[in-house]
């Protein structure tokens, strides 16, 4: 039975002479759970005493629900494109509709979500997105020809910065609280000032070289080659047939990889330095995949030297097996996609 119907059936009871307890009890006989609540019936009963007729729902006084016109929906469309920032409290205050039927309007009928801004490198030029977007479409092409054989080959590289205390993110702060409780609190910290850099070589098998910057040194093109040289040792010691079929080398637009005597000496070791666009950590995949691991893991923790910092970077990557390497290389050809089909743009991680 609809609200109306159960009335009727309340004032049928109530002219018959029933009083509310006995019509409560007629109807939980008849109706069961169905049955209208308590406080009903007796609200009922007191308006058809006071001679109310109808069972009907009375007109509320207000603002008349709005339709959804297309003159409507246009003139939304038309208040968010002139300001996306504007609140729903804002466009319902100028267009004299309610914040209710405004919502339903953006994200039913303009299909319209507020997002926050995201932050990135560099604001891409026009000839940036097209270098990004050609480089990538020509690594994705080579990489069609032969996967396997692609995978097997490619090491990348890059440096970063390790400190003794990295904040932990938010998420990883959260916690089950009781209903009603407030919310845990949690002390804004800033990175440490002391840290380590570490340049880290990887393929899809695993870690191969971390170099770890002394005290008192700096990463120079001559530093970065003699790094060559010692990948090349630990290539031979470690992945045995990978020198002979040619290492395909990945690293971003440094200067220090990209001075003279980097690259005249990553030529004579035989590898072949593949092109990456400028501005494109998200085209790394030491930037977006393993480097935010490494940190996620090892945020919250203090370290107090350079030794204890080597060791949580070394246990971590210890940890992994074979699959997490392969699984972050991986990635890079959906990102090729990406970038490609967004025509040059940054490549956006995807939130779980």
């Amino acid at each position: 039975m609809d609200c109306e119907q159960t009335r009727s059936v309340i004032k049928y009871l109530h002219l018959k002479g029933l009083n509310q307890k006995q019509i409560i009890d007629e109807l939980q006989k008849t109706l069961a759970e169905t049955a209208p609540s308590n406080a009903t019936v007796y609200r009922w009963v007191a308006e058809f005493k006071r001679g109310r007729e109808s069972t009907k729902d009375e007109h509320r006084s207000g603002r008349p629900k709005t339709v959804s016109t297309p003159e409507i929906i246009d003139k939304i469309k038309k208040i968010v494109q002139s300001d996306k920032r504007m609140t729903i409290k804002n466009i319902a205050y100028d267009s004299k509709i309610s914040e209710e039927r405004i919502f339903f309007i953006l994200t039913h009928e303009l299909q319209m979500k507020k997002l926050s801004a995201r932050w990135v490198p560099r604001s891409l030029t026009k000839e940036n997105m097209k270098n990004r977007m050609n480089m990538s479409r020509k690594l994705l092409n080579r990489f069609e020809l032969d996967p396997d054989n692609f995978m097997q080959r490619l090491i990348t590289q890059d440096e970063t910065w390790v400190h003794y205390y990295t904040p932990e993110p938010k998420i990883k702060s959260m916690q089950w609280c009781n209903k009603g409780s407030p919310p845990p609190k949690k002390f804004k910290t800033v990175l440490s000032a002391g840290k380590v850099m570490a340049s880290v070589f990887w393929d899809s098998e695993g870690i191969l070289m971390i170099d770890y910057l002394q005290s008192g040194q700096t990463i120079s093109g001559e530093y970065y080659a003699n790094e060559l040289r010692q990948l090349r040792e630990v290539i031979k010691a470690k992945r045995h047939g990978k020198l002979k079929k040619g290492v395909l080398l990945l690293q971003d637009n440094a200067p220090v990889h990209t001075a003279c005597v980097a690259t005249t000496a990553a030529a004579k070791l035989g590898f072949e330095l593949l092109p990456h666009p400028p501005y494109s950590p998200d085209l790394a995949p030491s930037d977006f995949f393993l480097f935010p691991k490494l940190k996620a893991e090892i945020s919250g923790r203090r370290f107090k030297s350079n030794d204890e910092v080597i060791d949580a970077v070394e246990g971590f990557f210890e940890s992994q097996d074979k699959q997490f390497f392969s699984d972050g290389l991986g990635l890079l050809q959906k990102r090729w996609i990406k970038c490609i089909s967004i025509q040059g743009d940054y490549v956006e991680k995807k939130k779980k």
